[in-house]
Formats: C-alpha cells, sequence, structure tokens
C-alpha cells in the first residue's frame, strides 16, 4: 500500500499505524510457570491483542481506545465548541499509561492534512494522564450523511456566534464510543497542543479513517467559528515511515 503523506502540526509524517507504533521484543517472562503465554502474529491472539496477554505485556497494547456513553455539557470557550466530559470511565492506553478523556472539541478547517487534503472539520478527543500529560484523539470529519450520533449536539447549537463562556443546553447524552470510526489505525505522533501556550510533548493519535457529518451539520459550527484550525507547521526534517498492510 502506498504510504500517505501526513502533514501534522508540527511535523510532517509518514503514516504510522497504531499498532506499529513501536516495534518491541518480548523480554522473557519471570520464571513462574513453565507454560508461557500464548501470542501470534494474526486472529485473536495478534499484535492488536499482544497487551491483553499478560499484565507485564501492556506496553505492547500501544493504543487503546475503551470510551463509552456518557453525559457531555456544551461550552463555547470563545475558540471552540467543548463538550465537557464527566465519565471518568472513558480512557485510553497508550505505550501502558492511562490517560482519561476530559473534554472533545470541534476544528474547522481540519488541523492535519492527508496527501495535502483538508477536511471540512476535525475533532480531538483530549485526554490526560495522572501528572498532567496529554494524549490527543484526532478524528478527521468529511461530508456525507447526516451523523445522527453528534445530531444531539449539532441540533443544540446556537444559530449564530455567542459569547465566550455560553454553555448551549442540558447536558446530553453521547455514545462517544461509537462516533469514532470503526478502525482505529492511526497516525501516531509526538508534537504540540495546536492553542498557546502551544505545549510541547503531547501524544496525538489521528485516526486513518475519517467519519462523515452533512454539509448542514458541518455549516451549522462554521455559523459559530468560520475558521478555527491552527495553520500547518514546519516539519524540522522529523519523518517516520509507515509499514505496509
Amino acid at each position: 500500500m502506498r504510504a500517505a503523506v501526513i502533514r501534522l502540526i508540527g511535523m510532517v509524517v509518514w503514516g504510522l499505524p497504531a499498532a506499529s507504533a513501536l516495534a518491541i521484543e518480548q523480554a522473557p517472562s519471570p520464571a513462574t510457570s513453565t507454560v508461557p503465554p500464548h501470542w501470534s502474529y494474526d486472529g485473536e491472539h495478534g499484535p492488536a491483542h499482544w497487551g491483553d496477554v499478560a499484565p507485564e505485556d501492556a506496553v505492547c497494547g500501544n493504543v487503546k481506545i475503551n470510551y463509552e456513553t456518557g453525559t457531555v455539557a456544551l461550552l463555547n470557550n470563545g475558540h471552540t465548541v467543548q463538550a465537557d466530559v464527566s465519565d471518568t470511565a472513558d480512557t485510553i492506553s497508550l505505550d501502558g499509561a492511562t490517560y482519561r478523556l476530559a473534554q472533545f472539541h470541534f476544528h474547522t478547517p481540519s488541523e492535519h492534512t492527508v496527501d495535502g487534503k483538508y477536511y471540512p472539520l476535525e475533532i480531538h478527543f483530549v485526554n490526560k494522564d495522572a501528572e498532567g500529560h496529554v494524549a490527543v484523539v484526532g478524528v478527521l470529519v468529511q461530508a456525507g450523511a447526516e451523523n445522527m450520533l453528534l445530531a444531539p449536539i449539532f441540533s443544540t447549537l446556537p444559530a449564530t456566534a455567542t459569547p465566550a463562556g455560553t454553555h448551549a443546553g442540558k447536558p446530553l447524552q453521547v455514545d462517544i464510543a461509537a462516533v469514532l470510526p470503526k478502525e482505529h489505525e492511526a497516525y501516531v505522533y509526538t508534537g504540540s497542543l495546536t492553542t498557546p501556550p502551544c505545549t510541547e510533548g503531547a501524544r496525538w493519535i489521528v485516526l486513518m479513517q475519517p467519519i462523515e457529518m452533512s454539509n448542514a451539520q458541518i455549516q451549522v459550527f462554521k455559523n459559530i467559528f468560520r475558521d478555527n484550525h491552527r495553520p500547518l507547521q514546519k516539519s524540522g526534517g522529523r519523518e517516520v515511515d509507515r509499514e505496509s498492510d
């Protein structure tokens, strides 16, 4: 498969599947049993499940998204519409660390491009670990069918821009897991946040498969924020090769 070029906030890399972000050679487990845990290179014991083989193998999992249905509260923070998440069970696991989903928000147009292509919208799911380190799951949005999962949010937004700090209606129930694309293959890199103070060291997991929203839904957001994306940044010469599927 041809390597897709994704232009990232802070660098340009060649797309790297999340499951192959790190090449790890497992060290032997302590001799507590004569039968070692079973793993393989395909099927139910393949690389996507290596992190489940044994607790000490959790680093093999690389990226695992554990979102579910929960309550969100919408806020216009002056720069985007932010959905604050109250469910502490929404987490991601990345390289053995656990990050809890704090909020998700929207940018138009997208803040990443793939093969030079912008998407009309991008969603950022912002996760933090116990020490405050940030990992962001990025979801690209293309125009298409109405997104019924996000309809409760977009039907609640005001028709025009509102002052910063404005809450939009009552808290809503959103199936956050179902909002994500079915495939979680991703571009993974370390960069910066895309809003001031643009803190370095943020982990980015940009899912390769886009989701769809209708033009009408996208326009609802554009009526409030016409353009709230950070311009593309210089690559700094950093590149990562993508493995072929």
